[in-house]
């Protein structure tokens, strides 16, 4: 009888961890949905959307990298985890960061006796010299192959556990590939694993591995009907000249255009292989595969020339594919979605309780389709980026990301900064944004019959309802937790 007790108790933490699902998720990096940003992923939807349930209303909290990711690991707004832009002094890799750090959902996982595994492109200011250098590895991560600063493809340094490593010919989309795939083959089922891949594609300078060189050479830009179009209607760094862009900006948008979607082929490639690899080890029926991006892209709409930072749904829409136990498998949700319930979903998921202070909810299929949903920018006046050649030099300080390769249309300044609310019900499809600038610019949007925002009625609705999503918007701008933020209503605050 003393022995039997014994083996129970040897065995029962085994018989636990087994009954735990594996986690992959898959991150790409300004992978936009709107203008068809999902076609080169013949793959992902083979293996992911048709086992499992593609999400088409899923938003990121900003339309920028780095406070995008910070949301994805925390299930924090903006305002919450202080994460403002993509420079140090914006929160990027910070002091102020590391603090929420330590409250991923990946050292929630780790602490119930996960193993953790990262590889890619992390936050945007991980590992440079002014955030404390690659040899540190960020709290959650049992194995850790962290991208050293920004997207790239060659010429980068990854720091492998701490140890800062330098590759100049190695692309390196395949790398991660070849990463997830060794650890995937020394996976068992006696403990449950997490995974995070996060490609540099299909994020600029968008270049694709060899092999994929030259597949869509016949493929041109996505001519959208608010493409290359001067609306008067639009905030001021909208309007800034040229608008509409000249002809001769053409070719170079069709360049971009093509060289995302051929960056993107190795990523669909690579989640091809790790499928195969979680069924040929015996894992993939009981792991959740998450397939998203941080935040989308613009190419040509509204006279932009290519980049995000702005709140119109080809940068804030992204996509989200799942596929695992819980997930009805070809299947399409509508449901309102934000990166920020990625984390409380996983949690749940792994049998954990997520921190009330979450402001993100769990994702199940067919929820109840009304939400509120915050987006919010803080522009980044990045120094020395406005060209000397171009007219605007003598507005440096405020300008950003000004160059000739855009025909100096400028794509960011420091008052380039609002919040907006993304409302989704049965009946409505709106959106209200409202800017922080010398104009106090706001504009609404009629989605369910202006699907491309063609038509500001922000001075054509009552006063009365473009008051309540003012007051609605203030609210969710400092809401705190999951109740707060997803019923801002049943809380009402008073603002003068």
């Amino acid at each position: 009888m003393y022995s039997y007790i014994l083996l129970v108790l040897f065995f029962a933490p085994f018989s636990a961890c087994q009954d735990k699902p594996n986690f992959v998720v898959i991150l790409t990096d300004d992978q936009d949905v709107v203008l068809d940003g999902m076609n080169p992923m013949q793959s992902v939807k083979r293996f992911i959307g048709n086992e499992g349930t593609t999400f088409t209303n899923s938003y990121v909290t900003s339309p920028i990298c780095c406070p995008s990711r910070a949301s994805f690991l925390t299930g924090l707004h903006v305002h919450n985890h202080m994460t403002w832009n993509n420079s140090i002094s914006g929160g990027c890799y910070s002091r102020v960061w590391r603090k929420f750090e330590k409250r991923t959902f990946a050292t929630a996982l780790k602490d119930a006796g996960y193993n953790t595994f990262y590889a890619g492109k992390y936050l945007n200011e991980y590992g440079v010299h002014a955030s404390g250098g690659p040899e540190q590895v960020p709290p959650g991560w049992s194995e850790w192959h962290g991208l050293v600063g920004n997207s790239v493809y060659y010429n980068y340094t990854i720091s492998n556990n701490g140890v800062p490593t330098f590759s100049t010919d190695l692309y390196l989309t395949d790398i991660i590939r070849d990463l997830s795939l060794n650890y995937i083959e020394n996976q068992t089922e006696s403990r449950p694993f997490l995974m995070v891949l996060a490609p540099p594609a299909p994020h600029q300078p968008a270049t694709p591995a060899e092999r994929h060189r030259g597949v869509y050479d016949n493929t041109t830009v996505l001519k959208t009907p608010n493409f290359n179009i001067a609306d008067d209607n639009k905030h001021w760094l909208i309007r800034m000249p040229p608008s509409p862009l000249p002809e001769k900006m053409m070719p170079e948008l069709d360049r971009v255009y093509r060289s995302r979607w051929e960056s993107l082929l190795a990523v669909d490639e690579m989640v091809a292989d790790v499928v195969e690899s979680l069924d040929s080890n015996g894992l993939l029926q009981n792991t959740y595969l998450i397939f998203t991006s941080d935040n989308g892209y613009h190419i040509g709409q509204f006279s932009q020339v290519y980049d995000k930072r702005q709140p119109y749904e080809a940068d804030i829409k992204v996509p989200l594919l799942i596929r695992g136990p819980t997930f009805p498998r070809n299947y399409t949700d509508s449901q309102p979605v934000l990166n920020i319930d990625i984390a409380p979903t996983i949690m749940a998921l792994a049998g954990l309780s997520p921190p009330r202070t979450m402001d993100g909810r769990q994702i199940t299929v067919a929820q109840e389709v009304e939400r509120y949903m915050l987006v919010e920018y803080y522009g980044e006046g990045r120094d020395d980026s406005v060209d000397p050649s171009c007219p605007w030099k003598y507005d440096s300080e405020h300008l950003a990301q000004c160059y000739p390769q855009y025909d100096c249309k400028c794509q960011d300044a420091r008052n380039n900064t609002f919040a907006c609310l993304r409302h989704i019900s049965q009946r409505f499809n709106m959106k209200y944004c409202s800017f922080a600038d010398s104009e106090n610019f706001t504009e609404m949007y009629d989605l369910s019959t202006d699907l491309y925002e063609l038509d500001n009625i922000v001075d054509k609705v009552l006063p009365s309802i473009k008051h309540w999503y003012k007051l609605t918007l203030s609210q969710m701008l400092t809401c705190k937790g999951y109740k707060n933020c997803d019923n801002p209503l049943e809380n009402p605050k008073v603002y003068g």
